[in-house]
């Protein structure tokens, strides 16, 4: 609350925040201070699913003006290198990225980020579906890397906000059915709500048998699994599951070492893939929004003012709802 208000670069916008959603890994940094090799070393601010509104533009900015309503990509190159000329800067090790350490975040009331990475929002999409075009982006990347088409039948294992926005993406790219996996009732009829052909209620089963239960509903082995709980048994299930010649991709992140059966994999032709993060997802996703092609608002299930920032945390930390969103500007009145 007592930082100095930044000032824009040239190449950069003054935003004010308006909506920030919370993140598993905005809570995992708070509690634990580290993921895998980024580690917190000094304090700093989290938030990376955000909109908010151009206060101040650059001298050098031409496309955004003080009144637009943006959505903010986190993820900004900091030089062009290999991976921005081939169009996969998400790759780039220098990437500066929205609370990432040592990058802060933006869940603050004013907050400065690069213009080319702001998009204006069309007037009939929202501060929160601005929000959570982050996440929505996840779902993009990864359906597009797993190769998701006409036809496909998809097997998504978890159904928190990763798997939900994957299968939203999944139906929306011309999958013909979609499975979803999960240990909560609760979050399996979200899963329902948001476009599900078939849900599994994981208790107790082996991975096998979480494959068979998976070929049983769709009446064949998916050619896509998309992987977002990083649990190892899940990712065990996601390859028995998976058609021979099929894609699994990991979307989930769990210890770094896990035990799966490669050989299975091998010897099946099935393809394993890793995302990270997302790239070229925005513009997409503002289409899709506008078009009202995909709805993404049952996501949200909490709000709370930025001044409630640590309750908000301790319920995404519990598990409650599916989305917890912050409202950053105490001027807007909204629902």
């Amino acid at each position: 609350e007592n930082r100095p208000i930044p000032e824009p670069g040239p190449n950069e916008v003054l935003l004010r925040m308006h909506s920030v959603g919370i993140c598993g890994s905005d809570v995992h940094y708070w509690q634990h201070g580290r993921i895998g090799d980024f580690v917190v070393k000094d304090p700093m601010v989290l938030g990376h699913e955000a909109s908010g509104t151009v206060v101040k533009v650059g001298s050098g900015v031409t496309h955004l003006k003080p009144g637009d309503r943006v959505a903010i990509e986190p993820g900004v190159p900091r030089e062009m290198d290999e991976f921005c000329k081939t169009g996969r800067y998400n790759l780039s090790p220098t990437i500066f990225f929205c609370a990432t350490p040592p990058d802060d975040g933006n869940l603050c009331r004013f907050y400065k980020h690069s213009a080319s990475y702001c998009y204006k929002l069309p007037d009939n999409v929202t501060f929160e579906e601005g929000a959570l075009i982050e996440p929505l982006s996840v779902g993009i990347h990864a359906c597009k890397r797993a190769g998701v088409t006409l036809g496909s039948k998809v097997f998504v294992s978890g159904s928190g906000p990763i798997g939900l926005v994957n299968v939203i993406v999944a139906k929306m790219m011309g999958a013909a059915a979609v499975v979803v996996t999960d240990l909560s009732a609760s979050r399996l009829q979200k899963a329902k709500e948001v476009g599900a052909d078939f849900t599994i209620q994981v208790k107790n089963e082996t991975p096998q048998e979480v494959a068979s239960k998976v070929e049983s509903v769709l009446g064949c082995m998916p050619e896509i699994t998309v992987e977002c709980t990083g649990v190892q048994a899940c990712i065990q299930a996601g390859i028995y599951a998976t058609r021979s010649g099929g894609t699994l991709v990991l979307v989930g992140l769990g210890p770094e070492m896990v035990t799966v059966p490669i050989v299975n994999a091998a010897v099946r032709e099935v393809d394993i893939r890793g995302i990270f993060r997302y790239c070229n997802t925005w513009p997409v996703a503002i289409a899709l929004l506008a078009s009202k092609r995909i709805n993404v608002k049952p996501l949200v299930t909490h709000r709370f003012p930025l001044e409630k920032a640590l309750e908000a945390f301790e319920t995404t930390k519990r598990g409650e709802g599916v989305k917890v969103m912050l409202k950053c500007d105490p001027t807007d009145q909204s629902p």
